[in-house]
C-alpha cells in the first residue's frame, strides 16, 4: 500500500470498527466541559437554555440550545444533572465553549449560582459501536456497563471519579467518559487493550454525517434559528420564559420553520462541496449543502443540507449544483446503527 493511500485505508478500518459490529475510541477532549452548581442553578439555567432542567432527573441528561434574544443559535449543548440535584455538567463543542461560559458566568454574582470551566483539567473519550457496552464492562465493571441511554453516573476507577454517559455520536451504541486528564490518559490504553480501536477525525466525520449530527460552525451557526438546526427534543414548549423563547414558541405554534436541516442521498459517490446550491426540479433555489461525505455503508454520497419546508418530505427529488445531480431527501439519521436497532426492540 502506497503512502498516499495509507491515511485513507486507516480511516476505512476505523470506520469499519464502529459500523461493522466492533467499537471505536475517539478523543473528544477538545470539547468544552462546564460545571454549574448552586441552589439557584435551576432558576438561572431555565432562563437561558431551551430545555427544562427543572424536570431533569438526577443522573439523566438532555440536549439543549443556548439562544440569543432573536431565537438564533449561540450554542448546542448536552446537560447532565448529577446525583447531587444542584450540580449540572454542560458538554459543548470547542467552538461554543466560550459562549456558554460567558453566558453563564455573568450571573455568578446574582445569587447561589457558580460556574466552573473544567475543560483544561479534564479529558473526554467516546466509545462508539455495538461492542462498546461489553468493553466498558471488561474495563470499568458491571455497574458502569449498566448505565442506560440518556443517563450518566460517576463511577470509581483507580480510586478516582469518572463520569460515564450512555450516548451516541454515530447512531451506534456508545459511552462518553469524562475524568481528570491523567486518569483518561490511563483509561485510553485500557480500552484499546479490551478491544476498542483508536480512531481519528476522518472516520468520525463520515460517521457523524451519516448519523445526522450537526457541527457548530459547519452545519449550524448564529444565523440559524434554533428550530432549524437542533433535534426536537432539545426544546421544551411547556416550561417558563427564557431568552429568545417568544420567537421560538411563535415559530413552533404557527406550524413550522421556513427551512430545516435534513439529509440528502445521492445516486453516486462523486464528491459534493459545502455551500453547493440545492434546487427544486423546476430550477428554484431552495437550500444549500452544509456537509457531505462518501458513505461506505450506503455506497453513495450523503449530505446534510438546509432545505425549504415545502420540500422536506422523504424521497423528494432535488437537483444539486451546476451539473444538477439528483439527490433525494432522507430523514435523519441516514444510517440507523445499533443504537436505533436496540431502541426498537
Amino acid at each position: 500500500m502506497s503512502e498516499a493511500l495509507e491515511p485513507q485505508a486507516v480511516a476505512a478500518a476505523e470506520y469499519e470498527a464502529v459500523r461493522g459490529g466492533g467499537a471505536g475510541l475517539f478523543d473528544l477532549s477538545a470539547r468544552g466541559r462546564i460545571e454549574v452548581r448552586g441552589a439557584e442553578a435551576v432558576q438561572f439555567l431555565n432562563g437561558l437554555i431551551t430545555n427544562d432542567v427543572k424536570t431533569l432527573a438526577p443522573g439523566a441528561w438532555i440536549y439543549a440550545a443556548l439562544p440569543n434574544v432573536q431565537g438564533r443559535l449561540l450554542a448546542f449543548t448536552r446537560v447532565l444533572r448529577a446525583s447531587d440535584a444542584d450540580v449540572f455538567l454542560f458538554d459543548t463543542e470547542a467552538a461554543t465553549r466560550e459562549r456558554v461560559l460567558q453566558a453563564f458566568a455573568r450571573f455568578t454574582l446574582a445569587g447561589d449560582f457558580h460556574v466552573t470551566d473544567l475543560t483544561e483539567e479534564t479529558a473526554q473519550l467516546s466509545l462508539q459501536g455495538a461492542q462498546s457496552r461489553a468493553i466498558i464492562e471488561r474495563v470499568l465493571g458491571q455497574e458502569a456497563a449498566q448505565v442506560e441511554r440518556m443517563r450518566g453516573r460517576v463511577v470509581s476507577w483507580h480510586g478516582q471519579p469518572l463520569t460515564i454517559m450512555c450516548a451516541t455520536h454515530t447512531s451506534e451504541d456508545g459511552f462518553d467518559l469524562i475524568g481528570g486528564a491523567s486518569l483518561i490518559a490511563e483509561l485510553r490504553p485500557a480500552l484499546v487493550a479490551a478491544g476498542a480501536l483508536a480512531c481519528g477525525a476522518k472516520a468520525l466525520e463520515v460517521l457523524r454525517v451519516e448519523a445526522g449530527v450537526a457541527r457548530y460552525g459547519v452545519d449550524m451557526t448564529e444565523t440559524n434559528v434554533v428550530l432549524e438546526s437542533v433535534p426536537d427534543d432539545a426544546v421544551s414548549f411547556t416550561k417558563g420564559c427564557y431568552v429568545g423563547q417568544e420567537i421560538i414558541a411563535r415559530i413552533h405554534w404557527r406550524g413550522h420553520v421556513a427551512k430545516k436541516l435534513t439529509g440528502l442521498l445521492f445516486d453516486d459517490e462523486r464528491a459534493v462541496a459545502p455551500d453547493t446550491k440545492v434546487m427544486s426540479t423546476d430550477g428554484r433555489e431552495i437550500g444549500r449543502i452544509t456537509s457531505a461525505v462518501r458513505s461506505p455503508h450506503l455506497k453513495r454520497t450523503v449530505a446534510l443540507a438546509y432545505v425549504k419546508y415545502d420540500f422536506l418530505a422523504p424521497d423528494t427529488s432535488l437537483r444539486v449544483g451546476d451539473d444538477e445531480r439528483t439527490a433525494h431527501v432522507a430523514e435523519l439519521p441516514l444510517v440507523r446503527g445499533s443504537w436505533w436497532a436496540d431502541a426498537a426492540m
